[in-house]
């Protein structure tokens, strides 16, 4: 099928990528100018791991373009993908702008009987708008498909091409058939396309990330109940999370949840609900959870150095909010960071591949640092913010070397406290008493 993606975001790159890698002719539309010369070069924008091998070889194949021309590429297509950025406006609701420019070039523009299809994340009702704002632009036949993505940021390649299911809502069996002909390919599995009216597609995408994130929330609540009580998280996480009703997969305790979902997703849920005449308490406890897990590092240091950090230095392995990314939205280094600095702490920081976004927010702020070791070089303490691989074995005893003094403040709970403490090292973690 020839299928035009608009956006080249996380998701448009993403879905348009791998649905190309499916066999079928994408474009992919952006006006981004420089964004667009960069993915035609062979460059890709965002670190996703496989994305740029698989960019390169759907090019090279010819299935896969990449252009600023919207309104030509929507009129050689039968599917439109919408998937622009919907980020939170000043009220926490989602911002459609982006949306609503994006469904008015297509409306001005199509000639194909269409079907267009919703990948953005957006709130409830957004399908009818949609529909009502193409309608006024075009007498060309077409219907909208509410199709919610559900990726994880650094196994995005893998959650598309193997997906646990596939959400779509649509009006009629016609719409339906198209989607089966797009993810034919990945019915092989026996893993379904899950048919329901758009509204309620809409809601499930919300639905699926304020659960998540309430879990995180619930079981770091549950990390500070540990701490005050001499109980062991690790040990209730392994016991309650046995429970085949609960799992232990979004069942980690740590410095908070952040990225590009779970933040804006939750508040414009609880936007929606507000607006509905029906406030969802829990989320507003899972929110304001979140918050003050972002400052509990904030707080440790706090009680253990004082006040005026002036003259101690504090590295920092890992700025993402999460291992196998470059997304620093929402990240808890950044409320860690911005804490240490008011009490005026030197920071010198490392993340294998953040540094280059993380600039954009820190500036000068902190010492960059050229590999994990440099970054507690001189250090009074170490701070784990983000578990990416190298951090999770290193060499204790260059560590030892480097460091002024040996203070670990472990934020994932990744390093065995007694090992640590027999090396002499003094360890502040998450729920461990």
């Amino acid at each position: 099928m020839k299928i035009c993606v608009v956006g080249t975001g996380y998701v448009g790159l993403v879905a348009g990528t791998c649905l190309a890698d499916l066999g079928h002719d994408v474009v992919c539309v952006d006006n981004d100018l420089e964004k667009v010369s960069l993915l035609n070069s062979g460059g890709v924008p965002i670190y996703e791991p496989g994305l740029d091998h698989l960019i390169q070889r759907n090019v090279k194949e010819g299935r896969l373009s990449f252009t600023s021309d919207g309104v030509g590429s929507v009129r050689s297509c039968s599917v439109v993908y919408i998937a622009v950025g919907t980020p939170p406006a000043s009220d926490g609701s989602a911002d459609l702008s982006g949306v609503k420019a994006v469904a008015k070039m297509i409306g001005s523009s199509m000639e194909l009987e269409s079907t267009i299809v919703i990948k953005s994340t957006v709130p409830v009702g957004t399908s009818d708008m949609v529909r009502e704002i193409i309608s006024a632009e075009t007498s060309v036949s077409f219907d909208i498909a509410s199709n919610p993505e559900f990726l994880k940021e650094g196994a995005a390649i893998d959650d598309f091409m193997r997906p646990d299911r596939i959400v779509v809502g649509c009006k009629d069996e016609k719409t339906q058939e198209v989607m089966d002909q797009i993810y034919g390919p990945l019915m092989r599995t026996s893993k379904p396309i899950i048919y329901m009216d758009n509204r309620s597609a809409e809601l499930t995408k919300y639905t699926a990330n304020a659960f998540l994130a309430t879990r995180i929330s619930f079981i770091n609540e549950i990390s500070k109940l540990c701490e005050k009580v001499g109980a062991d998280i690790d040990s209730v996480r392994r016991g309650a999370g046995s429970d085949s009703r609960i799992g232990l997969r979004f069942f980690f305790p740590g410095v908070g949840y952040g990225g590009s979902c779970f933040p804006k997703d939750v508040k414009a849920l609880m936007t929606t609900a507000e607006d509905s005449g029906m406030p969802l308490t829990i989320l507003e406890a899972v929110e304001g959870v979140n918050a003050s897990q972002k400052r509990l590092f904030v707080d440790k240091i706090q009680q253990r150095f004082g006040s005026d950090l002036t003259g101690l230095r504090f590295g920092i392995w890992g700025l993402s909010f999460k291992p196998e990314t470059d997304d620093m939205r929402e990240a808890p280094s950044l409320v860690i960071i911005e804490g240490l600095l008011q009490m005026g702490a030197e920071v010198s920081v490392y993340d294998p591949e953040a540094m280059t976004e993380a600039k954009h927010t820190l500036g000068d702020s902190v010492h960059w640092s050229e590999n994990s070791m440099a970054a507690i070089r001189e250090a009074d303490a170490l701070v784990l913010v983000t578990e990416w691989h190298e951090f999770k074995n290193p060499k204790w005893p260059e560590v030892s070397s480097a460091m002024r003094q040996k203070i670990v403040f472990d934020g994932r709970n990744i390093y065995d406290p007694k090992s640590l403490r027999a090396m002499g090292y003094e360890v502040h973690s998450v729920g461990r008493p």
